[in-house]
This record gives C-alpha cells, sequence and structure tokens, in this order.
C-alpha cells in the first residue's frame, strides 16, 4: 500500500465537523496541514476504519495497477477532456444492493415503514466501485439522501437503502485513497439527490449543507479539481476529482452555490427521460453538454423485454452518432442504462442492460452495443454510462480501444 499523503492525514480529523449556521462565511474548523494524528500508526488505522466503514458502497480496498487502472496515463497532457471516451457506471453505489442487504437492513428501513421488493429493480451493477476504478471506469453516478433517521447523507436508489453506515464522507475517503496509487488519473463523480427515499424524505437545508460540507472539506479541496464551469485539459484533470453537480442549493444562501467547484448541471433544466437534451452550463461562455438520459423508453403498456431493449438502443445509438459527427468541443454524456418497471411485466435494469435469455436472443443493451462500437474506431463518444459494464466481456476494452492513445483527439468525425 503507498503512502498516505498528509493532506489524507490532516482531513480525517474534519470526519465530524459540526454543521455551520447559515449565512455565515463558511470556515473549517481545521486549517489545511494541521493534524491532530500523534503517530503514523494511529492515522493508517484512522484511515483504514474510514475504508472499512465505506466498503459496503465503495468495496473493499486494494491497491491495483493495471493497463485498465492506469489507461489515462498514455494519452497526452494535452488531450481536452471533451475530446476523450469516458466508460461510467449508473447509480454505481448499487453493486451490493441485493435481497440479503435488503433483509439485512429491515430493522432500519422498517422506522421508515419502507416494505420488501424485489432488488433487482434498483440494483444496476454487480461490481464494486473499487473493482470498477481498477477496471478502467472513470465516471460514476451517485445517488444521496438522509438516511432514515434524518441525520448523515448515505446512498439510495429509490427506497433501496445501500447502507444506513457507509456516508458519503466515507466513500469519498476510498476515491482519495484510490488516486493516491493512481495519479495518472482523472475521476469524474456526478452528485444527485435522490427522492423517493423515505415518505419525509425531501431536499432540505440539512441535506443540502451536508453535501456542501463533504465537498469542501481539507481533503475536498485537495483532491476536487476546484475550477468552476468548464471542463479543461487531461493534465489539470490528472489526479483530481471533477464534480459533476446534478443537484442546486436553492435551500441556502448564494454562497454555498458560487463556493462549490465543478460544472452545474442545473436539475430543472435536465428534461426529464429525454433521448436529447441541449444544456448549457456556463452561460458566460455558453459550453454546452448534450445529453441522452432516456432511462424509461416510452414503449407501449404490456411491450416485452425485446421492444424495450430496442427503444433504449435506437435512442443510445442516435445520440453516439451525433456525438461522434457533430459538436466536436462540447460535452457529450450518454446514458446506456434505462428500465421500465412500470410496464407489465416489469422490466428490470439487468433485463435492459443483458436481456431476458431465450425472451431476448440477442441479449440486451450492452450485447448489442458491442457491434455498433465497432464501428466508431476512431470516433470521439464522450462520457458513456452503463449498468452492469462487465457484461459481456468484451465491452468496456473495446470503448477503451475507441481512441488509441496516438490518434488524433480533434473532435467529432476524426
Amino acid at each position: 500500500m503507498a503512502a498516505v499523503t498528509l493532506v489524507t492525514l490532516t482531513a480525517l480529523a474534519t470526519l465530524a465537523e459540526p454543521v455551520v449556521a447559515f449565512g455565515a462565511p463558511y470556515h473549517h474548523p481545521y486549517p489545511a496541514g494541521n493534524s491532530n494524528c500523534s503517530s503514523s500508526d494511529l492515522a493508517q488505522l484512522a484511515l483504514g476504519k474510514v475504508l472499512s466503514d465505506a466498503a459496503p458502497v465503495f468495496g473493499i480496498y486494494a491497491d491495483v495497477e493495471s493497463s485498465t487502472s492506469t489507461w489515462m496515463r498514455e494519452y497526452a497532457d494535452d488531450t481536452l477532456i471533451v475530446h476523450m471516451n469516458l466508460p461510467g457506471t449508473h447509480d454505481a453505489d448499487t453493486w451490493n444492493y441485493s435481497l440479503a442487504t435488503q433483509q439485512s437492513l429491515d430493522h432500519v428501513t422498517g422506522l421508515a415503514n419502507i416494505t420488501e421488493f424485489d432488488p433487482a429493480a434498483y440494483r444496476c451493477q454487480d461490481l464494486s466501485m473499487v473493482s470498477m476504478l481498477d477496471d478502467g471506469i472513470r465516471v460514476f453516478d451517485l445517488r444521496y439522501a438522509f438516511d432514515v433517521t434524518n441525520t448523515t447523507l448515505v446512498f439510495w436508489h429509490g427506497p433501496g437503502l445501500v447502507s444506513e453506515t457507509a456516508t458519503v464522507d466515507d466513500v469519498l475517503f476510498g476515491f482519495y485513497r484510490w488516486l493516491d496509487d493512481h495519479p495518472s488519473e482523472a475521476l469524474f463523480l456526478s452528485f444527485q439527490y435522490e427522492g423517493s427515499t423515505t415518505p419525509y424524505g425531501s431536499n432540505d437545508a440539512g441535506v443540502q449543507l451536508q453535501l456542501f460540507n463533504a465537498l469542501t472539506s481539507p481533503a475536498a479541496r485537495q483532491y476536487f479539481l476546484q475550477t468552476t464551469g468548464s471542463i479543461g485539459t487531461l493534465g489539470e484533470a490528472r489526479g483530481k476529482i471533477t464534480l459533476l453537480k446534478r443537484f442546486g442549493n436553492d435551500m441556502l444562501p448564494a454562497y454555498y452555490t458560487t463556493a462549490l467547484p465543478g460544472i452545474h448541471f442545473s436539475p430543472t433544466n435536465w428534461t426529464d427521460n429525454s433521448p436529447n437534451i441541449t444544456l448549457v452550463y456556463n452561460s458566460s461562455t455558453g459550453a454546452t453538454a448534450y445529453i441522452e438520459d432516456y432511462y424509461q423508453p416510452l414503449t407501449p403498456a404490456n411491450s416485452t423485454a425485446e421492444e424495450n431493449i430496442q427503444w433504449k438502443l435506437n435512442a443510445t445509438e442516435a445520440h453516439l452518432r451525433m456525438a461522434a459527427t457533430t459538436h466536436p468541443n462540447d460535452l457529450f454524456w450518454s446514458f446506456a442504462s434505462s428500465t421500465n418497471l412500470v410496464n407489465n411485466p416489469p422490466v428490470t435494469p439487468a433485463i435492459q442492460a443483458l436481456g431476458n435469455g431465450s425472451l431476448t436472443p440477442n441479449g440486451g443493451v450492452n450485447q448489442r452495443l458491442v457491434p455498433f462500437l465497432e464501428g466508431m474506431k476512431g470516433k470521439r463518444l464522450g462520457i458513456v454510462m452503463l449498468d452492469f459494464y462487465e457484461q459481456p466481456a468484451g465491452l468496456l476494452p473495446l470503448f477503451l480501444s475507441l481512441l488509441p492513445p496516438n490518434g488524433s483527439s480533434g473532435g467529432g468525425g476524426y
């Protein structure tokens, strides 16, 4: 294991920071560089405790180096992020959400009158987030809300509570630790408030303030790229996390919005369930993102899994063709993930991504993307979010091979 950085040790002292009063300038009680740890051994134990707490969501940490864990080091520093192909995972924190997880949390979710349901409705991944990192995933879709006691920020997918104890803070330290071991890589974390969790849950001032605290702690200021409203070069982003803000701070004074780094994708302007969203994320420069987030195919009632898969595939492929041929210096962000739980019978994320056996002989969206991607060699596709990304086995390696390091990086159409 690589040596723990000074900022990581320092940040351990800030995990239990008090919430500040609204309207006051935000100051952390421990200045950067000041650590209460008396020895490196104690600091290692403290970090181990944090990573252990994060494990139900982040996974069990291990220092792994492979061609996929460091794939970005082959690309030049002056490569523009908007010219790259970046694989991501939708609802990345749901990999551990199973019937066993659900039943182990019954005593907690019962407090909010959440009854048991099929966990397949909300599980979108099978491998841990640390495995995703080592496999080459660089963009993570993370959904947060207060726990059932309205005390700490944890991870949910709808009413599916992933863990009561693995907090947003804990999981961030997992990403920080991984970047210490892989400084050539650049990560992109998309945070979105998850509604429909508990009957009384809301994106209130307490939620917004806790997230702000987590994203502006001394550790966060070290590891999050401290730029606002722009996406630059890979060299600028290496060893850092770029914050993708799919949330607002409308319940807090304006200071809390301006003090956060990253790129703001306004929830108001992110059209719900749309195959083609145009979102200006910097009004001063006109910087624009083109987004496909057609997460529930609008198929006829009682449609088959085959129909739902094909409708979703059509939307994703159309957007990827657009990414490959238009707006070369803008950001493209496509979601290959989807579900249709209101269908009869329900179509789960796994069925959409991987198919339903003999009922879908050509597989799901993932399998059908393979021949499409094989025809996209040398093309910029941008960010592509996947469910169950490791299936089929060749999908992610194929995606990562589309733009070789020595190829042109001039945008769409190259």
